[in-house]
């Protein structure tokens, strides 16, 4: 199992709660090589097998070398669970290519890239395997704010049907989409809170929700080409700016 952007916040706690639930992690990082570590060795305490990669996920050469080394180290890989992401903010008046190529090389072509991986990667072995490609509820509520990530999330979700498609039966390919989860600098933390309770459910996504329906998607062998969305139907409502503007 591969994680990528698991040295911190909801990629970690996917790290972890996968490891509880008996799976060996590969732990992807960028940057954080002190917090992937630390997330390794929890992992391994665990399972008794993890150990962290780094790679620059918008370098096609680094994403192709990142599966390469942890299906190496780890024996063989079964899934890959797509939560690292690019969030920079830009908007229709600040958009520039540049932005946007970074956000979609980073959030989309990277995630495409380790399915394509795995698949082959199951296939010489006759299995099969998932991939869980980490949305974001604004896809089914969009507001103007962060157009290139939006636009880099679309395109994913997108990715989802057609590789579900194109990549089974050896491949299910299964999207999650949270709502506001964790804060952010962006957010203190009264301002989360008050935030986090503007759903039909009275609560966004909780972590422990958000790890729970991975295990779902990587468990299920009846889903594949569809997103699962756990917002505590925050989707429903109209927002006008991204939760971290508001």
């Amino acid at each position: 199992m591969l994680v990528t952007g698991a040295g911190k916040r909801l990629g970690r706690a996917i790290a972890l709660g996968l490891a509880k639930a008996g799976w060996r992690v590969a732990v992807h990082y960028r940057h954080s090589a002190t917090e992937a570590q630390a997330t390794a060795s929890e992992c391994a305490a665990l399972t008794g097998g993890a150990a962290a990669f780094a790679a620059d996920l918008s370098e096609e050469s680094q994403v192709r070398a990142l599966f390469a080394s942890a299906q190496q180290h780890m024996g063989q890989l079964d899934a890959v669970v797509n939560s690292a992401a690019l969030f920079e903010h830009d908007s229709a008046v600040s958009f520039g290519f540049a932005s946007m190529e970074q956000h979609l090389r980073s959030n989309t072509g990277a995630a495409i890239v380790l399915a394509q991986m795995l698949y082959a990667h199951v296939k010489q072995r006759d299995s099969s395997g998932v991939v869980v490609n980490m949305l974001d509820q604004k896809l089914w509520n969009y507001n103007p704010d962060f157009l290139s990530y939006t636009l880099s999330k679309a395109a994913l979700y997108a990715a989802n049907t057609m590789l579900a498609q194109a990549l089974a039966p050896q491949l299910r390919v299964v999207g999650v989409a949270p709502g506001l989860t964790l804060t952010s600098h962006l957010l203190s933390d009264d301002k989360f809170a008050q935030l986090h309770q503007l759903s039909p459910l009275g609560r966004s996504s909780s972590v422990e929700d958000v790890v729970a329906t991975v295990l779902f998607a990587l468990t299920n062998h009846s889903v594949t080409g569809t997103s699962l969305l756990v917002d505590g139907g925050q989707h429903l409502m109209k927002f006008e700016r991204d939760f971290s503007l508001m």
